[in-house]
């Protein structure tokens, strides 16, 4: 009777038959892609793959090279670029070695494909079906246009290093596509909840972002922004060993460009950066998981427990000298990190 009543109701909320349970649903199997998707992109970074595919072809790049002849087609596209006559063609780079930079990317982009696809097609489904709740139809468009700029700022990125001169992807670029990616994520998951909350009670109103979970979200944002400048420039390498750097706690700095190049180019310092802020991080998500213990306590322990991870991941990654499945774990904890934190400042925000 009660289920019978919410539903009445959110139908005469959205002038149809409103199904956010379902529109949930849908949003967190988005989340689950985009997560799959920062693996893949921490992969593909880890592995140098970013510039092995050289043009950006959004509907016929969705098919790999399909003979011999369109494989050295593709592998003498590479060889233009600067990261293969600086780094990989010297190095004695095979059409075989080629053939395996060439899937991660491949397999980066298609992912990107299939969330687009997954994302347009319930939308315009659910859109007829007059299933989205009254209020909630600008948001979803809102976080699929997040999604097509996550593609262009993705192409940006990879433009970045095709020139003769470039042997990588600016890690700007980098930080601007990992980012969107993030904060689409966070997106996705409040927006489930507050479904998620609509469908056990029509009268439920969407969560607001309290102080606390903005002043949170802005200190986990400088840390992921760091980690994606550390990742760009491989930073992670500047250091093989923790608390010390060089054998000191505050490394040596390159300070002769100035401030600003050195807060944002400098391996060294954003290496630093990076490991120390994560403390400032830590302090600011035990706040939350502690004030959204009594309401939710799954969604504090879900934040203790990922920074926890997520630390350890981290030292582990810098004492091994950036091993490749450590590093890819720390990206993939981050992500995981981010839908934890959306949920406590879900939590928080809440209007009892």
């Amino acid at each position: 009777m009660i289920a019978s009543t919410a539903t009445a109701a959110q139908a005469d909320a959205s002038g149809g038959s409103a199904r956010p349970r379902a529109v949930a649903l849908w949003l967190l199997a988005i989340a689950a892609l985009v997560t799959l998707m920062v693996f893949v992109g921490g992969v593909t970074r880890l592995t140098e793959s970013g510039l092995s595919i050289t043009e950006w072809k959004p509907v016929t790049g969705a098919v790999p090279p399909l003979s011999e002849a369109q494989w050295q087609a593709e592998f003498e596209a590479y060889q233009r670029i600067g990261e293969y006559r600086q780094i990989n063609g010297p190095a004695g780079m095979t059409l075989a070695d080629y053939k395996f930079i060439y899937f991660w990317e491949w397999l980066h982009r298609l992912l990107g494909r299939v969330i687009g696809l997954a994302f347009a097609v319930p939308l315009a489904w659910f859109w007829v079906r007059r299933a989205i709740p009254a209020g909630y139809a600008p948001r979803l468009i809102a976080l699929l246009a997040l999604g097509g700029l996550q593609g262009v700022f993705g192409w940006y990125m990879v433009r970045s290093g095709l020139s003769e001169q470039a042997t990588d992807v600016s890690h700007l670029w980098l930080s601007v596509h990992l980012l969107t990616a993030l904060v689409t994520l966070a997106g996705l998951v409040w927006t489930a909840l507050d479904l998620l909350a609509l469908a056990r009670g029509p009268g439920a109103r969407p969560a607001r972002l309290t102080r606390l979970a903005a002043v949170v979200g802005a200190v986990l944002f400088v840390q992921l922004l760091l980690g994606a400048w550390v990742a760009g420039l491989n930073a992670g390498l500047a250091s093989d060993t923790w608390p010390l750097m060089q054998g000191r706690i505050v490394p040596e700095a390159d300070w002769s460009k100035g401030a600003l190049w050195a807060f944002t180019h400098d391996p060294f310092l954003l290496h630093f950066l990076h490991r120390w802020w994560a403390w400032a991080a830590v302090i600011a998500l035990i706040v939350l998981a502690r004030r959204v213990r009594q309401l939710e306590r799954r969604a504090s322990v879900a934040i203790h427990a990922t920074f926890g991870i997520q630390i350890v991941l981290g030292i582990a990654t810098v004492l091994t000298g950036v091993a490749l499945w450590l590093a890819v774990l720390h990206q993939l904890v981050g992500a995981l990190l981010v839908a934890a934190t959306a949920w406590g400042a879900h939590v928080a925000g809440l209007r009892r």
